[in-house]
């Protein structure tokens, strides 16, 4: 039976907890090697082949939808090519041996046998139960996947389920919006809480002129303005989109409780904050221009 509702952002103070975590994954040395033990050496065709890998060999028109601010030239540079090289199944194998290293190392031996981590790891596959399939997805593929049970890879699979599910909703409140991905993009970064302009050249293969004609449209809109920051028009829609995006996802935190959600998102933030005082994260990630 689902519980009562609760405070609307909990769950998305919850899910920044996890995902917070679970992005440590694309970051780490451990992903890189164990990618590159299969013969995928190029950043970007590890980040397609791991976050894909749950969808089956795709091609790059799958890749680029479901990832959405990519740009579709850049995944069909590694996409389909980079499964002659390893299949999905190897990928996963070889994603789930990076996620033990990874939290192994971020986290520490304690911790990852710890119960407060298999108590995480439960409460994120209840809130999970109520995640629904239909279109989503990188949600849906991951949702096939079978549970490990080791409780630091449960964890770290719930929070994969959790994240998918949210994103995948937050891309459809984005097409109701009418932001195409790179627009997505610019507008979050001028919140201040998005990626760095530069990360996003060299990660989602965009060019300086491709981010400046996004701002060109978007001061047409009147959405941001001509300093590149966002007017009032745009913060309100950008508050909007969370907003809405946080009641498409409202389900599994309502499914897990207003006590269990408080406690996940306790844990998680302990987490969180032990691997980013472990050096999860390049320094200059997140920044506006």
């Amino acid at each position: 039976m689902t519980n009562a509702a609760i405070e609307p952002r909990a769950g998305r103070r919850c899910h920044s907890m996890l995902n917070s975590l679970h992005a440590t994954l694309y970051f780490s040395p451990d992903l890189g090697r164990e990618l590159g033990d299969l013969g995928i050496t190029h950043p970007r065709a590890v980040n397609f082949a791991v976050r894909a890998a749950a969808m089956g060999p795709v091609g790059p028109g799958t890749v680029t939808a479901a990832f959405y601010n990519y740009k579709y030239e850049l995944v069909a540079r590694h996409v389909p090519a980079v499964w002659s090289v390893a299949s999905p199944g190897d990928v996963l194998a070889a994603r789930a041996r990076a996620v033990d290293a990874t939290m192994r190392r971020l986290l520490g031996e304690e911790t990852v046998a710890s119960e407060e981590l298999a108590q995480a790891a439960r409460l994120a596959l209840r809130a999970a139960e109520a995640c629904t399939r239909s279109a989503r997805p990188l949600y849906a593929a991951h949702a096939d996947l079978p549970v490990p049970e080791e409780p630091h890879l449960a964890y770290f699979h719930a929070a994969t389920l959790l994240r998918e599910h949210r994103g995948d909703g937050h891309l459809a409140v984005l097409m109701s919006a009418e932001l195409d991905g790179l627009e997505a993009v610019v507008t979050h970064t001028a919140t201040g809480k998005g990626m760095a302009p530069k990360w996003v050249f060299g990660s989602r293969g965009w060019k300086q002129e491709d981010w400046d004609a996004a701002c060109g449209r978007l001061r047409e809109r009147g959405l941001l303005d001509e300093a590149g920051e966002l007017t009032e028009r745009g913060i309100a829609l950008r508050a909007e989109i969370e907003a809405e995006t946080d009641r498409l996802d409202r389900a599994p935190y309502e499914h897990l409780g207003a006590e269990g959600v408080a406690r996940l998102t306790e844990l998680g933030a302990a987490f969180a904050k032990t691997a980013l005082a472990a050096g999860a994260y390049p320094a200059d990630l997140i920044g506006k221009r």
